[in-house]
C-alpha cells in the first residue's frame, strides 16, 4: 500500500510504501470496539460513594413498637425505605473497573485501526518535521495547504518532539504523541493521522514486530 507525502509547504513530493503487516490487516470493527471498550474502563476512577444501612448514622433504637401502633412495622431508620437511610446496590468507591487486555490482542487492535486509517487515505505522511521555528501559526498554514478532508487529526511523532508538541498543544482538533504510544482509543477519537517518514517508520518498527514489547 502507497502514502502519498508532502513537504512543509504542503507539496506532494512522491510516495512511500505502507507495510502490510501494520497498514494491511484485515479489519475486525467488534475486535476493535471490544480493545477500545477494555481501555476506557482502565482509564475509569471509581469516584462515586454511597453509604449502605450498615455505614448512615443513628437507628439504633428500634422506632416504635412492633404491635399496637398500628403502623407499620419497622426496625430500624437506616433501613434504605427511609429518608436518611442506607443505599440500595448504590455505587461503591472500592469497585474496580480494570479490564485485562491481552498484549497481543491490544496491538492487533492498533493495527487494525491504521488500516482502516490508510485503506480510507486518512494517513498524511510529511517528508520531516524540521520546522523553521516551534511557531502555532506555522502548523496551522500547513494545514491548510495539505489536502485535508477530516477535522480532527492526531500527530505522530517517531520518539519525543518538543517542537511539535510545543506547535500544536493549542490547536483543539490536534492531538500529538509518540508514534510508539499511540493506542486504540487515541486512533479512533481522531479521523486522520499525520506523521513524518520516520513516524511511519517507528510505527512499522514498533507494532510490525510481534516480538517487540
Amino acid at each position: 500500500m502507497q502514502a502519498k507525502v508532502y513537504n512543509l509547504t504542503g507539496k506532494e513530493t512522491g510516495e512511500m510504501e505502507l507495510s502490510d503487516k501494520v497498514f494491511g490487516v484485515k479489519i475486525v470493527p467488534d475486535f476493535v470496539h471490544e480493545v477500545f471498550v477494555a481501555q476506557m474502563n482502565n482509564q475509569r476512577e471509581p469516584w462515586a460513594d454511597t453509604k449502605g444501612r450498615g455505614d448512615v448514622s443513628g437507628g439504633g433504637k428500634k422506632p416504635w413498637p412492633q404491635k399496637g401502633t398500628g403502623r407499620a412495622r419497622h426496625g430500624s431508620t437506616r433501613s434504605p425505605i427511609w429518608k436518611g437511610g442506607g443505599v440500595t446496590f448504590g455505587p461503591r468507591s472500592e469497585r474496580n473497573y480494570k479490564t485485562k487486555i491481552n498484549k497481543k490482542a491490544r496491538r492487533l487492535a492498533i493495527k487494525m485501526c491504521f488500516s482502516d486509517k490508510a485503506q480510507s487515505g486518512a494517513i498524511y505522511v510529511l517528508e520531516n518535521f524540521n520546522f523553521e521555528q516551534p511557531k502555532t501559526k506555522i502548523f496551522a498554514e500547513l494545514m491548510k495547504k495539505l489536502p485535508l478532508k477530516e477535522k480532527t487529526f492526531l500527530v505522530l511523532t517517531a520518539g519525543k518532539d518538543a517542537k511539535v508538541m510545543r506547535m500544536t498543544e493549542n490547536l483543539k482538533k490536534i492531538e500529538t504523541v509518540r508514534a510508539e504510544d499511540t493506542n486504540v482509543m487515541n486512533l479512533l477519537n481522531k479521523q486522520a493521522v499525520i506523521t513524518s517518514k520516520d513516524g511511519i517508520k517507528k510505527i512499522e518498527e514498533v507494532f510490525g514486530n510481534n516480538t517487540n514489547k
